[in-house]
């Protein structure tokens, strides 16, 4: 017992280092930014890609920013990452979505907070996402990207397109990708796949059975659904574990150590898909936990970038 308390306390002393280093970094401004809704929370974050080749139009990195869905946790986190990939000579859109705060309201009323260990990063937090306004956020961004990038960013190559996400951001990233697979009455369903060259999802809430199952993020995926009176009911919907195979080219990278979102949870997925007749890449990297695969100081980030190139170029 006395060496399960060390190992944990070691667990989270190391991941609460690693969180220091990647939120150490100063949020770095975008070069544009773009409306694709009337909410705050609209908008898109655009870098041009840094020393561009001017022969080579740069390919697109979508980034969908973590923090359990929370209102508190917004996309300027994720900006270092953002401007990292950009100085890697990818176009990026950092794009902003509607999240849970203490006053959201979901279809059937307010939500109230969950019992149980708090929520990530401090007690008494806010719930998780907004049903169903972060998925119709989702859909919207990306249905207006294209267009938004042809107008403000001639530098990207809306052709060759890469969804990339952190923790609940990876798993909106999956979502992105099964658009097509959704039940036909989601209002977010498409009648074809996402036009993109791949997914790479960093420690992503990809399984929400097994998530819910482990309590990640402080009952964030059950908040998500709106409760313990829709969780079933809305799984369809929003479970990246239920969709697939969606046919596009999706890999998961994930840190051995992770104590937020625990390796067991991608791997759940990429069991999922491999039942459903997918092959879906699992790159799993020693000692290393949650928050390096998005701090440009962390060796694990340049192996995220890596990831998304294979899939880019």
């Amino acid at each position: 017992m006395q060496d399960d308390a060390a190992a944990d306390g070691t667990a989270a002393e190391r991941d609460a280092a690693e969180e220091a280093s990647a939120f150490s970094h100063p949020p770095v401004d975008p070069d544009i930014t773009a409306a694709y809704g009337d909410d705050p929370d609209q908008v898109i974050d655009f870098y041009v890609p840094r020393e561009p080749d001017p022969a080579v139009l740069a390919p697109l990195v979508v980034v969908l920013h973590g923090g359990a869905w929370r209102a508190p946790y917004d996309r300027r986190h994720i900006t270092p990452f953002a401007d990292f990939l950009a100085r890697r000579g990818f176009a990026v859109a950092n794009v902003e979505y509607r999240r849970g705060g203490p006053a959201a309201k979901q279809e059937g009323g307010p939500i109230p907070a969950q019992g149980g260990p708090a929520p990530v990063r401090g007690a008494g937090g806010p719930v998780a996402g907004r049903w169903p306004d972060t998925f119709d956020d989702i859909a919207a961004a990306f249905d207006a990207l294209p267009a938004l990038v042809r107008e403000l960013l001639p530098q990207a190559d809306a052709r060759r397109m890469v969804v990339t996400g952190h923790s609940a951001g990876g798993q909106l990233a999956l979502w992105v990708a099964a658009r097509h697979l959704l039940p036909a009455d989601a209002p977010w369903r498409t009648d074809r796949p996402a036009p993109l060259r791949g997914v790479v999802a960093l420690a992503p809430i990809a399984d929400f059975q097994v998530a819910e199952e482990l309590d990640v993020c402080g009952g964030a995926v059950r908040q998500l659904l709106g409760g313990e009176g829709e969780f079933a009911e809305r799984l369809p919907y929003a479970d990246p574990a239920l969709l697939l195979p969606t046919g596009i080219a999706t890999t998961l990278v994930q840190g051995r150590t992770d104590i937020v979102v625990p390796q067991a949870v991608a791997e759940s997925y990429a069991d999922a898909a491999a039942k459903a007749g997918e092959v879906v890449g699992l790159t799993l990297l020693e000692d290393v936990g949650h928050f390096p695969l998005i701090d440009p100081a962390a060796d694990a980030c340049a192996v995220v970038a890596e990831e998304i190139a294979q899939l880019a170029w």
